[in-house]
Order: C-alpha cells, then structure tokens, then sequence
C-alpha cells in the first residue's frame, strides 16, 4: 500500500539519502519525491513511500523521526497516480473539455494539490453558492463567506464562524483563491491536514490564475 508522507529534514546532503535508508529497513520504498517548501536550513517534502505487506504506518513515522532534525507532519493513505507534470496535465485537461470545465478541474485538482477535496464558489443575489465540487466534497456548505471577494490565494482560518461545524470537526486545513477575473474561487480542503505552507498557496495562486485565463 502506498502513503503519502510529509517530512521536515535538515536540508544538507546526505539527509535524503539516510532517510531512504532508513524507510528502507521497515519496508517502505520511496516511489516520489516533491519538495513542498525549503527554508533557513531545513526542506519540507511530500514522499510517497510503498510500504510492504505487514508492515504498520506507524513504523515509517518511528524510522524517520530516529533521525537527527527529522519531523513527521502526516501520514496518509495514497492512491494517486505518479505524475510529475500533474499542473501541466491539469492545464491541458481543463484547456481541451469540450464541457463541465469546471467539473473536470475539481475531479483532478485534489491528486494534483495533495488535498482531500476542492470546490468552486460564486456569489449571486441569494448570496453564496457551490458551483462544482469534486468527489467528496462535503455536502454541508457555508452560507456566507465574509472574506469574497477574493483578490490573492489565502490560507483561511478554519475555526472561523462562517465554516460549517462538521468541517471544524474533522480539522479541516483550508486554502483558497480566485479563479483569474470570473469572480468564482476554488477552494481546498484537507481534513486533518497537514496545514497549507506559504509556497502551496503561492503554487495555487498560480495555478488558479492560469486557470482563469483558460477559462476566460
């Protein structure tokens, strides 16, 4: 089975290297390697490891953290395809839909960010409205949303009022920006976690900027 492990580690060389060795000695491979984040002396990566028949989750957290520097943000269960050009294709795919433009960008969106669903939103004369939402997608809505119109991609406070409790409940990570000019936002969940890093935000603002544009 696979996962999908965020792991802070001293960003020097060698780092990687032990930590594959590591994961290794409890059976897990490394199959992909994202860097999400690189700060004063430490890397943020997304590695999805193979873990072999018998071996628990809890044993790459163990293998990793024996390492000096090294922290587990989250583990989770991962079923996504491996794909380096995932923004490319999400383009292309968005960029070539004959229909449901939209539908297509929030089926791909939660594999290509790493969440656990997406949303676009709109506002209209009753207020606030869900466009589309990708496959599970909480059927609970907000019904307002204090912070629209969205001018630049946002981390958004998830115990906020205006967040639907059983989104609360479940500790929903959320991040959020503007669709280019059509006034719609796309919206990203992630129950549990891990929080959004500035330089996700930063890569949805872009990818949501260009979006737009297609869309136009």
């Amino acid at each position: 089975m696979s996962y999908l492990l965020r792991v802070q580690l001293p960003d020097r060389p060698g780092s990687l290297g032990a930590l594959a060795l590591a994961l290794g000695k409890v059976g897990a491979d490394i199959l992909s390697l994202d860097v999400v984040e690189r700060g004063d002396g430490y890397a943020v990566d997304d590695i999805v490891v193979d873990l072999s028949l018998g071996s628990l989750p809890d044993s790459i957290i163990t293998a990793a953290e024996t390492l000096p520097g090294v922290h587990v943000d989250s583990i989770r269960p991962y079923a996504g395809l491996l794909d380096a050009h995932r923004e490319l294709e999400l383009i292309d795919r968005v960029a070539t839909a004959t229909h449901d433009r939209l539908q297509v960008l929030v089926d791909i969106t939660p594999r290509v960010l790493r969440v656990g669903w997406c949303t676009v939103i709109d506002t209209g004369a009753d207020g606030v409205y869900r466009v589309v939402g990708s496959p599970g997608a909480p059927l609970t809505q907000a019904t307002e949303v204090p912070w629209m119109p969205l001018t630049k991609p946002a981390v958004l406070d998830g115990d906020a009022d205006w967040v639907p409790k059983i989104w609360q409940d479940m500790n929903t990570k959320l991040a959020a920006a503007p669709l280019g000019h059509t006034g719609k936002v796309l919206v990203l969940g992630r129950p549990g976690g891990p929080a959004f890093r500035p330089s996700e935000v930063a890569r949805l603002g872009y990818l949501a900027g260009i979006i737009g544009t297609v869309l136009g």
